[in-house]
């Protein structure tokens, strides 16, 4: 692992400048709510499209004007920080209130006469913040306290995605930049060709990977203690207690916000590892997972929304760290702005591509060789960007 930059303040001294920012995070849910009681009050369409404009406009906004923030904790505070407890009700906060506007978004889309494109405004805020859950239950579910593991699964399940806990911890984990890994996107490959390709992979991964676990203790695939179905059943109660307090008019609510939702973590994942590869060593095993093969971003605002999800490489490597405690490494891939900027960006492939593709030849010094590329594309890609991928080693040789 390469070496950490280091915090400027003696440790001795120091304290966490951004403990009450973490806040941010379960504040989603908060803001969420408050914009569904605007429209509630007032009809006013803008509110049911605010979550839009925060993920896709102000949040990058706020990140160019916040800039960066490359500063570690020292290796000294780390203990401790690691043993406060309050970092961890701060992740609790945001479980019960993304419930809560869950409930209340079906509520309204059962009860209110809305037109269409209100429906589909209230559906989409209301998976964002469900989408932005799936974070949450990303940070609880790698914990080994079973009380932080039940939350993760309570939080997926208004995204019906709870196969996202096996998948994540025990696929992703392992097999990350590496063609095995569904989550992880090539060179050349459009987010929309993704979303399928990583949606169902998943799905498939996370089937394997129980049945698996549950073969070496001699039970079947469809056994009670299958992980999957524990998560899905959470997902059946929730949508079925909902529709039988509400009706059946509340089920193209559940299903847009919940399809939205997961979304929104597929293009995170789009964007975490793009183009990037691990090598395969003499003996047929990838090389570990270093600090080169995650996007990374230090910029402030999305981070503290996000529980520094973007230290992407320092979760990899040490993935039951706490958020608080995750590192910046210098030598780690930057993106050129926070996820909440990147995430637009991924929606239209030929920006994402202009943007992007020449930054991982940069980062693997015009080795070509090194990229994972969309295999339907790779002669094409390679003849495209050869002139730059020479000049690119040229330069490095220089």
């Amino acid at each position: 692992m390469s070496q950490a930059t280091l915090h400027p303040t003696p440790s001795a001294h120091w304290a966490d400048p951004k403990r009450y920012l973490w806040l941010l995070g379960p504040a989603i849910p908060v803001i969420g709510a408050a914009m569904l009681a605007v429209y509630w009050q007032t009809q006013a369409t803008w509110s049911l499209w605010f979550a839009v404009a925060l993920v896709h406009l102000i949040l990058p906004v706020l990140d160019f004007i916040f800039g960066e923030d490359a500063a570690n904790p020292p290796d000294a505070a780390l203990k401790a920080l690691d043993a406060d407890r309050y970092y961890s009700w701060v992740l609790y906060a945001f479980v019960p209130l993304q419930i809560a506007v869950t409930i209340l978004g079906a509520w309204m889309a059962a009860t209110l006469d809305m037109p269409w494109h209100h429906l589909l405004g209230l559906a989409i805020s209301v998976g964002i913040v469900n989408g932005v859950a799936i974070n949450t239950a990303h940070e609880l579910g790698h914990k080994k306290d079973k009380l932080d593991r039940w939350l993760a699964r309570i939080s997926l399940a208004p995204t019906f995605y709870g196969h996202f806990y096996v998948e994540h911890n025990r696929g992703h984990h392992k097999n990350v930049a590496t063609p095995e890994d569904p989550a992880s996107s090539r060179f050349g490959e459009t987010f929309w060709a993704f979303w399928p390709r990583t949606v169902a992979g998943s799905l498939r991964s996370a089937w394997h990977l129980e049945a698996e676990r549950l073969q070496r203790f001699n039970k079947g695939v469809w056994s009670p203690d299958n992980e999957n179905l524990q998560s899905w059943a959470m997902s059946f109660v929730l949508f079925g207690g909902l529709l039988a307090v509400l009706g059946w008019k509340a089920l193209p609510f559940l299903l847009i916000q919940a399809v939205y939702g997961f979304s929104l973590l597929e293009v995170v994942n789009y964007l975490e590892h793009y183009g990037l590869k691990r090598r395969k060593n003499a003996d047929g095993r990838y090389q570990r997972c270093e600090p080169e093969h995650s996007w990374n971003s230090n910029h402030t605002i999305t981070n503290l929304f996000l529980y520094h999800l973007q230290r992407h490489s320092d979760h990899h490597a040490n993935p039951t760290r706490r958020y608080q405690t995750l590192r910046h490494f210098d030598d780690s891939p930057q993106l050129p702005s926070g996820y909440a900027g990147m995430i637009t960006l991924a929606y239209i492939p030929p920006l994402w591509f202009a943007v992007m593709n020449k930054r991982v030849i940069r980062h693997y010094q015009g080795d070509l060789d090194r990229i994972s590329f969309d295999p339907a594309k790779r002669e094409a890609l390679m003849a495209q960007y050869a002139d730059h991928a020479a000049s690119v080693r040229a330069q490095a040789t220089a």
